[in-house]
């Protein structure tokens, strides 16, 4: 939106939003696949998985929302979480990230498993029982490359087409902040 604001073409616009996409921001999905997979194929338990995180200082990819909680649940995983359990051979991640979930929320209401995480166990699960396409070791190494990232960029670049587009029909400039919701220090200040 800035870029399209600041008067990019579209594919510099495109790129800059792009740009921004990082583990904080999209780029959970192969961190959270990776995570969630590594600690079920070890046979950890969901307690010392999250145990082991904190006292690493890690973020648990996938896990936690800044408004969905246990009592505002995203609908969007409860639709991904019943179709995997209904139609996959092979849900061993899923469960993993849910029990993980059950120890989290007793911390936190909203640190859910949220829908990247969600996304990202499933697809672990949908590839490992995919067994006629793929082997474990494929399955495993689609997700190292990074292709869950590149699915959530590939549909992140579609939005982000239809900010600038409507930038562009909406003839927005420049945003500029109000001067006077500006502070500014001073040596005095400090």
């Amino acid at each position: 939106i800035v870029a399209a604001r600041a008067g990019k073409d579209l594919v510099s616009s495109l790129s800059s939003g792009l740009l921004t996409i990082g583990p904080r921001f999209g780029g959970a999905l192969d961190d959270a696949a990776i995570m969630f997979t590594q600690a079920s194929d070890a046979g950890v338990s969901a307690e010392f998985f999250v145990k082991d995180m904190r006292q690493k200082n890690k973020l648990i990819m996938g896990i936690g929302h800044r408004i969905k909680s246990l009592s505002n649940p995203d609908k969007r995983v409860e639709i991904i979480k019943k179709y995997a359990l209904d139609q996959f051979e092979d849900n061993s991640v899923l469960n993993f990230a849910l029990a993980v979930e059950q120890v989290t929320t007793k911390k936190k209401a909203n640190l859910i498993l949220n829908v990247d995480g969600c996304i990202a166990v499933c697809f672990v699960d949908m590839l490992r029982s995919c067994k006629a396409f793929f082997t474990k070791e494929e399955a495993d190494e689609m997700v190292a490359n990074g292709c869950l990232n590149g699915l959530f960029v590939l549909g992140r670049s579609i939005g982000f087409i239809g900010h600038y587009l409507d930038q562009k029909r909406l003839k927005q400039g420049l945003y500029r902040h109000p001067w006077d919701d500006i502070s500014y220090l001073t040596g005095m200040d400090l």
